[in-house]
């Protein structure tokens, strides 16, 4: 009899920790926090100076919101930020309200659309 004790303390235990553990991990989840590029006038030109002074962290959300027949969003390298080109087979988001979470360092958006970028629409976040 008190082996079948123990058993069930065990089983308690081990539930417990498993509850905890799904927890955790929502907590984290949780504290994710979507951040509106160009805020109420969206993706668009001459925002890419709108991340300075933001505290982005790894799991953050940069949601870009525009019309997805007049331009796109481009996951690009420095380089591409810089020179306003993308390498091929670069993530291309193009639903007029993507939603991309933040990966630790500098994370680098353009517009493809020619003339686009270079006229302000690319993005910087650095998330920590």
């Amino acid at each position: 009899m008190a082996h079948q004790g123990r058993g069930k303390s065990f089983e308690a235990i081990a539930l417990a920790t498993i509850l905890l553990v799904c927890l955790a991990l929502h907590l984290n989840t949780v504290q994710a926090t979507d951040f509106i590029v160009g805020d109420a006038n969206g993706w668009g030109f001459n925002v890419q100076s709108w991340s300075n002074g933001k505290n982005f962290k790894v799991g953050d959300n940069l949601v870009f919101k525009y019309n997805p027949q007049a331009h796109n969003v481009v996951k690009v390298d420095a380089n591409g930020y810089q020179s306003c080109s993308a390498a091929p087979g670069s993530p291309t988001y193009t639903s007029g309200n993507d939603k991309i979470a933040l990966s630790k360092g500098p994370n680098y958006f353009i517009c493809t659309v020619p003339g686009h970028c270079s006229m302000g629409m690319k993005v910087q976040a650095i998330a920590s």
